[in-house]
């Protein structure tokens, strides 16, 4: 890897009930989600920017995949402020474990929430 490639190239976030997940997720970020299966795994996909860099991930529906509160959390973008975000999680039922936290001016704010799944998922913001 070189300093030009970004170091996140894909994440998949576990889900046991996809159209609820699939659901949460669209409307806590108002995004839209479209879905494929392939490689025997149900998929609902993030947004992404074209070019090289940019990364995105899914929600994914697997033998191989288990909602977890521990290990690796991915941070999702909630620029330009996250406010309107954990008001829209806590909308549609989901716990917001740690509330909007600033880690310093220059990096923004911080928040964890567990997601209809079972995950622990970070969101980031600069305000």
């Amino acid at each position: 890897m070189n300093e030009h490639t970004n170091s996140l190239n894909w994440f998949e976030i576990p889900v046991t009930d996809m159209p609820r997940a699939k659901h949460f997720y669209q409307v806590a970020f108002g995004v839209h989600m479209p879905e494929m299966t392939m490689m025997g795994m149900d998929m609902a996909f993030f947004p992404y920017g074209q070019g090289s860099g940019k990364a995105s991930g899914a929600l994914v529906k697997s033998a191989f995949h288990k909602p977890s509160t521990e290990g690796t959390v991915v941070y999702l973008n909630a620029n330009p402020d996250m406010n309107p975000v954990l008001e829209r999680i806590a909308t549609e039922g989901c716990q917001v474990t740690m509330p909007k936290t600033l880690i310093d001016e220059q990096t923004g704010y911080m928040a964890f929430f567990i997601d209809t799944e079972g995950n622990r998922v970070g969101i980031h913001s600069q305000e």
